[in-house]
């Protein structure tokens, strides 16, 4: 394996099943990765519009929901309004921690393709970082 970028239409990509020996094959490779590379961008811009949308929906903060939820215990009622508050922002973290992972999947996998040392393929993601930042990136002002 070549410790250099390379100029080539041959590679392995991630998986021995994605073996590229052609131009066309090559074209078709640089593209789905310049799609990874945008799918990335997006999902980094989404996830971040996703937590500014739950911290401007959230009315109080967790150390003020903990201290109305002891109080309202003391009162007795079963199913407060503080209690759902922290059932959906449980929910809404937990759904935050799945989009990292997708997140942080795609990255690994665009930095393995990268590795590959075949400039065709550098060239895919860096092109696709920059349309899916250019794309997506707008979005974060969009109310």
């Amino acid at each position: 394996m070549a410790m250099h970028f390379i100029f080539s239409d041959t590679v392995v990509l991630l998986f021995d099943f994605w073996s590229v020996h052609s131009p066309a094959g090559m074209a078709l490779s640089v593209l789905v990765v310049l799609l990874l590379a945008v799918l990335y961008e997006g999902i980094k811009v989404g996830k971040a519009k996703l937590l500014h949308q739950v911290l401007v929906n959230l009315p109080t903060s967790i150390s003020q929901q903990a201290i109305a939820e002891t109080d309202g215990e003391s009162a007795g009622s079963d199913s407060s309004p503080v209690s759902r508050t922290h059932h959906r922002w449980y929910l809404c973290h937990f759904g935050q921690s799945l989009i990292h992972v997708v997140q942080v999947v795609i990255g690994y996998f665009i930095m393995l393709a990268v590795m590959s040392y075949n400039t065709w393929i550098f060239l895919g993601v860096v092109l696709g970082s920059a349309v899916g930042y250019y794309l997506a990136y707008p979005l974060l002002s969009v109310a």
